[in-house]
C-alpha cells in the first residue's frame, strides 16, 4: 500500500521507522468500499493503527492528526496521544500517493469518536 524508499518508510504521525512496529492502515476499509491503493492508506505505528481503526484518532482532510477526548473519558489515559493532537502528518509529495481527502472525510464522519 505504501510505496517509498526504505529510508523514507516512517509512521505518518510519529516518524517511527522501526519496521516491525509499523503497519499499513486503510483509511476507508476495503469492506466499506475502500480500495487497495496508497491514497487510501496511512503508514502508522501499530498502536496508532489500532486507535485509528477503533475511531479514537483520525486524520483530517487537511492532514492534521486528531485525538478523541473519549480516550481520556473511557480509559483515563492517553497523554502520549494528546501530545500528538493537532500536528500535521507526514505525507508523500506525489499526489497519487497522498491520503485521499474524500477518504479522510469519510473516516472523520463515519469512524471518528470525536
Amino acid at each position: 500500500m505504501v510505496r517509498a524508499e526504505p529510508d523514507m518508510i516512517r509512521c505518518a504521525v510519529t516518524q517511527e521507522r522501526t519496521l516491525p512496529a509499523l503497519e499499513a492502515a486503510h483509511i476507508r476499509p476495503y469492506a466499506d468500499g475502500g480500495v487497495h491503493e496508497a491514497s487510501n492508506g496511512l503508514l502508522l505505528r501499530r498502536d496508532l493503527h489500532s486507535l485509528f481503526d477503533a475511531g479514537y484518532v483520525t486524520v483530517t482532510p487537511e492532514l492534521r492528526f486528531e485525538v478523541s477526548r473519549r480516550i481520556r473519558a473511557e480509559f483515563e489515559n492517553g497523554r502520549q496521544y494528546y501530545a500528538l493532537h493537532g500536528q500535521t502528518i507526514f505525507a508523500p509529495e506525489g499526489t497519487a500517493d497522498r491520503p485521499n481527502p474524500a477518504a479522510l472525510s469519510w473516516h472523520n464522519d463515519q469512524c471518528f469518536r470525536g
